[in-house]
């Protein structure tokens, strides 16, 4: 498989579609894709060194306020995939751009695309925050462009 993902430096998750994962249509449910992406960016924020339980100890959280996913083909029960993520963007307050890129491992070919606008909320209220120092830090640190 080629290494030309869409930005360098990806966070990536070996990922196979198992029985539970097929819908009706015979490949992977399009739900299943959102829940890996979510997996992939937890997996990315606490490999950077962020855990959920540093987001409760700051009462802050980088929250999902927009996500857009482009479905370009099917994957099928047993295949071998990479889903690689990056920070993309970040305003260094309050703002951050996430990507994701869902490739069949083998021959890279590009099966999905997704997109999360993220805001920083303190948890305790749900209300729109400034990032904690820690958090700007450890992002700032990751955004590839």
């Amino acid at each position: 498989m080629s290494d030309d993902w869409d930005y360098a430096s990806p966070f990536t998750l070996a990922l196979v579609p198992a029985p539970e994962h097929i819908d009706g249509l015979g490949h992977t449910n399009n739900a299943v894709y959102v829940q890996w992406c979510e997996q992939a960016g937890w997996a990315h924020s606490e490999a950077l060194g962020l855990s959920l339980d540093d987001y409760r100890r700051l009462d802050r959280a980088m929250a999902i306020r927009e996500g857009h996913y482009d479905y370009l083909l099917p994957s099928f029960e047993g295949e071998a995939l990479l889903l690689s993520t990056w920070l993309t963007a970040s305003d260094g307050r309050l703002a951050m751009e996430r990507r994701f890129q869902l490739r069949r491992a083998s021959d890279g070919v590009t099966l999905m695309r997704g997109r999360w606008a993220l805001v920083c909320i303190e948890i305790s209220s749900g209300k729109p925050r400034r990032m904690p120092a820690e958090f700007v830090a450890v992002y700032e640190a990751a955004v590839v462009s």
